[in-house]
């Protein structure tokens, strides 16, 4: 603890965005470069290096947060860096893209703004990248035991790289033509640019870990075949069976899933395209679905030029104060957040029937009407009370030429033909079943991250990860000393 009062006298400071006009004119990260190291170590000052930090609980890594605030208050970037990557591979993806339950966690929380954990984590990481303390970490011998990770998002990268470290050959199977899953085409450019994951992917290699791209198990390769030739098997495909939204009209041509609408727009940042076929440019867009996915869907929307872009959320609008009854401290609470694209479609008066910034509150979509063509060209909704039940006299409708359904997701897609080849037992809500060690019902098959947790956040991802390997590694060798930062029946905490 540098400074005893630094959380009495140094008020919170964020990382500081671009301009909105300024930043809806590329694809660069929202934030000022340079702008976060200046302003970091008074902010870890803040730490109070807690008898008990509840921010350790909060985050399923274990990250050690009180050891490097303190560590970077002092401005030893090494030793933090050191601590920081003891229980997260890439700090620099959940640097950025996490949504900071360990932030909630903070006991500074309970009565004041709490410490900018996320910022400085990300400050680490990248700092390790410039200083070089984040070489690669080759086994110093091999185990002679193969096993190939099938999907390359966050959890498959994680257990590949630890496992690796261990002295297995492990082989990750990736059905895209780019290793990284939602990370890479599902997670926009200004959210995390991509040059981020490919330095952790040449550091993977140089490591020996191997790449199969454009390979997706079940189609491609046989489920069965692939079994035989490794000594073990995670499938770690993620829950990208996303959910429909069965109302009269769905058919109508111009409505997409979030997740076929992302990744032309990624694949424009990649060179692949020059202009997405799916392009919002000029279209009134409605996205209906209130998460982050729908937020993905706005910040593009607005950099590809739509004429307005409305988010439908079926939840009432939260108020900006925890409320102690339903989301006591330190669980992570439902309040007003405003995202980086939401202050973009506020700022630029992109949705003029929003309630707030681009949002359309306890909004639930009723219907679609299309013109003689067949397009969408009307979305019919209904204000709902706190039960979905419509409330009378509350019917609206929007003008839309384009409509993005980001509902979120059920379960593994099983279209590739990876569950069925293989026998898989499934919990009633689609997702993959596993016992106490992650293990499937077939032996020398493990599952792991949303594939079998749900959806969920990045932090359980590479946790999943992390803790897959462990249990990997004891089948493989009989023991390990990999860490297994949770167990597959841990939640994030609630009351």
């Amino acid at each position: 603890m540098a400074d005893p009062k630094g959380f009495m006298t140094t008020p919170r400071q964020d990382w500081p965005r671009r301009p909105v006009e300024e930043r809806v004119r590329d694809w660069d990260e929202v934030y000022v470069p340079g702008a976060l190291l200046p302003i970091i170590s008074k902010q870890a000052d803040r730490c109070m290096d807690c008898g008990i930090p509840f921010c350790h609980d909060a985050c399923p890594l274990g990250n050690l947060i009180p050891e490097w605030n303190d560590l970077v208050s002092r401005e030893d970037w090494r030793a933090a860096s050191d601590r920081l990557h003891a229980t997260n591979n890439f700090p620099e993806f959940t640097g950025r893209l996490c949504p900071a339950p360990c932030e909630a966690g903070c006991v500074l929380a309970i009565n004041q703004p709490a410490v900018t954990i996320k910022n400085v984590e990300v400050a680490i990481a990248d700092r390790a990248w410039a200083e070089g303390f984040a070489p690669p970490r080759p086994p110093d011998r091999l185990s002679g035991k193969t096993v190939a990770v099938i999907g390359s998002g966050p959890t498959g990268l994680a257990a590949a790289q630890q496992l690796t470290r261990a002295g297995h050959t492990v082989a990750v199977y990736e059905k895209d033509d780019r290793i990284g899953g939602l990370m890479r085409y599902g997670i926009p450019e200004f959210k995390m640019e991509k040059h981020h994951l490919e330095r952790r992917i040449e550091q993977m290699r140089a490591e020996g870990t191997r790449f199969r791209t454009g390979t997706a198990v079940g189609r491609d390769v046989g489920a069965a075949e692939l079994r035989a030739r490794y000594d073990a098997v995670v499938i770690a495909t993620g829950a990208t069976a996303w959910r429909e939204l069965p109302v009269p009209g769905r058919e109508l041509a111009g409505i997409h899933q979030a997740m076929e609408y992302l990744p032309l727009a990624n694949r424009v940042c990649e060179g692949d395209l020059e202009v997405s076929p799916m392009s919002a440019a000029g279209k009134h867009v409605v996205i209906v679905g209130g998460g982050d996915t729908g937020a993905d869907c706005l910040g593009t929307a607005v950099r590809e030029g739509a004429a307005s872009v409305t988010q439908l959320d079926i939840y009432a609008q939260p108020g900006v104060d925890r409320d102690e009854d339903s989301d006591p401290w330190p669980t992570y609470p439902k309040i007003y957040r405003l995202s980086a694209a939401h202050e973009e479609a506020r700022d630029l008066r992109s949705a003029p029937a929003a309630d707030a910034d681009a949002r359309l509150f306890a909004a639930s979509t009723l219907r679609f009407t299309g013109g003689e063509s067949g397009h969408v060209r009307s979305l019919h909704l209904v204000e709902v009370d706190a039960l979905r039940r419509p409330v009378a006299d509350s019917g609206r409708t929007l003008p839309v030429d384009m409509v993005l359904l980001a509902l979120g997701f059920s379960g593994p897609d099983r279209q590739d033909g990876l569950v069925d080849q293989l026998g898989l037992t499934l919990e009633p809500r689609g997702t993959i079943a596993r016992d106490g060690a992650f293990a499937t019902n077939v032996p020398g098959v493990f599952a792991a991250g949303d594939a079998a947790r749900g959806q969920s956040l990045i932090v359980w991802a590479i946790a999943e990860g992390r803790a897959v390997a462990a249990a990997v590694d004891r089948h493989l060798s009989g023991s390990s000393r990999l860490p297994a930062p949770i167990s597959p029946y841990d939640r994030p905490m609630s009351v």
